[in-house]
C-alpha cells in the first residue's frame, strides 16, 4: 500500500464558456472503476441533450486503471486532454467530465484541446485536491485512572482516536502514520507506566491538506 496518495475531495461542477460553447466540468473522487463508469453514466443521462460528454478517469493509488473518452469530438482532442490534466496533477481514483454545448463556432482540433484542458483543470482545481495518508489502527487497552493522561498525550502528539469504547476497562483505537507505530507504542508505554495494552488492528486512510 502506497504511504500517501493525492486525490480529489468532494464532487465539482464548473461552468465555462468558450467562443460560444458551454463547457461544464465535473470532478468527482471514484474508489473504483465501476463508481467512475456509473458517474459517467449519471452526467451523461442529466445532459442528454449536450453536444458531448467527454471523459477520462484514473483509479488505483499507481494509476493501474485509465480510459479516456471523446464521445464523437474528433479523436484525441477531448478525452486525451482531460487523461493528461488528472494524470499531470497526480491525483488517482479521480473521473472528471467535461459536457459541451456546442455554440455555433467550430474551435478546430487546437481549440478543442485548449478547451477540455482548461475546463477539466478548473474543475479539479474546485474539487480540491488532497492527500490520503496510511495510517495504522492501534487497539489500545487502558484503565480508567489513566485515561484523561493518555489522551492527553494522544492530542499533544496528533495520534487521531478512532473509536472509544467503555467497558472494565476502556479500549482505545489510536491511529499512527505509516512507520509511526513504534513512537505511538512507546508513548502510550511511557505514559501509561507501561500498564495499558496496544496491538495493530489494520490500516486505513485519512485524508490531509497536500503541502504546496
Amino acid at each position: 500500500m502506497l504511504p500517501v496518495y493525492r486525490t480529489v475531495k468532494q464532487m465539482s461542477e464548473i461552468k465555462i464558456e468558450i467562443n460560444k460553447s458551454l463547457f461544464i466540468a465535473y470532478a468527482s473522487p471514484a474508489e473504483n472503476e465501476a463508481a467512475a463508469v456509473s458517474f459517467i453514466g449519471e452526467i451523461k443521462k442529466r445532459h442528454r441533450e449536450a453536444s458531448h460528454n467527454c471523459s477520462a478517469y484514473v483509479i488505483g493509488r499507481r494509476a493501474e486503471q485509465q480510459k479516456a473518452d471523446d464521445d464523437g469530438e474528433p479523436c484525441g482532442t477531448a478525452g486525451r486532454p482531460i487523461l493528461e490534466v488528472i494524470n499531470k496533477s497526480g491525483v488517482k481514483n479521480t473521473v472528471i467530465v467535461v459536457t459541451r454545448y456546442f455554440g455555433g463556432v467550430k474551435l478546430g482540433a487546437g481549440g478543442l484541446i485548449r478547451a477540455y484542458t482548461q475546463a477539466a483543470a478548473a474543475g479539479l482545481e474546485a474539487a480540491v485536491i488532497v492527500e490520503k495518508q496510511l495510517h495504522t489502527r492501534l487497539a489500545i487497552e487502558v484503565d480508567y485512572a489513566l485515561l484523561g493522561t493518555l489522551e492527553n498525550q494522544l492530542r499533544l502528539n496528533h495520534y487521531p482516536i478512532e473509536t472509544k469504547e467503555y467497558t472494565a476497562v476502556v479500549k482505545l483505537t489510536a491511529l499512527a502514520p505509516k512507520g509511526q507505530e513504534d513512537k505511538l507504542s512507546q508513548l502510550v508505554a511511557d505514559c501509561t507506566s507501561a500498564q495499558a495494552i496496544v496491538r495493530e488492528t489494520g490500516a486505513i486512510y485519512l485524508e490531509v491538506m497536500p503541502e504546496i
